[in-house]
């Protein structure tokens, strides 16, 4: 059984080096990226407060579209063009995308209303884009530089087990 959660109270460069270690202990000698991908996604939504979606979309190969994968939320959108949205705008682009106001960005794709921001992280190895982390939130401009560094360095650390 594993028991992972985040210390109370900590900055969110110790957080996010907390979340990154757990995710690299518990996908220790697993080749699954799928199974990895869900034990991740549950993951970040035990570290990381108001959220209320966590999860990937992964790369279709052959296709130009990203590919719903585990997460924890309500349903959501299956497929997603590349430079489309959030998840595809990080996807084509290869960049990480903090968006303080959801309905402010051009294309925006709405599975949750409630979504009010999100930052989206592109997953890479060996520079090519195995899928994307997408993490919505209910509050406004709930990202910051902090998350995104800390979700990128945790992207970078995760991208051989996926």
């Amino acid at each position: 059984m594993f028991e992972f959660s985040a210390t109370p109270g900590q900055d969110k460069p110790t957080l996010y080096r907390e979340l990154t270690e757990a995710a690299l202990a518990l996908t220790e000698g697993e080749r699954d990226a799928i199974a990895n991908m869900a034990n991740l996604a549950s993951l970040i939504w035990t570290y990381l407060p108001d959220l209320n979606w966590a999860g990937f979309y992964r790369l279709d190969p052959g296709k130009d579209e990203l590919v719903l994968g585990p997460f924890i939320g309500k349903p959501a959108c299956i497929r997603i063009p590349l430079g489309k949205g959030v998840c595809g705008t990080a996807a084509s682009s290869r960049e990480t995308q903090c968006v303080a106001d959801v309905h402010a960005f051009p294309g925006h794709i709405a599975c949750d209303a409630a979504s009010r921001s999100e930052l989206v992280v592109p997953v890479l190895r060996d520079g090519i884009v195995l899928a994307v982390i997408d993490l919505d939130s209910p509050l406004p401009a709930r990202f910051d530089a902090e998350d995104a560094a800390g979700i990128e360095a945790f992207a970078a650390a995760i991208a051989p087990r996926i």
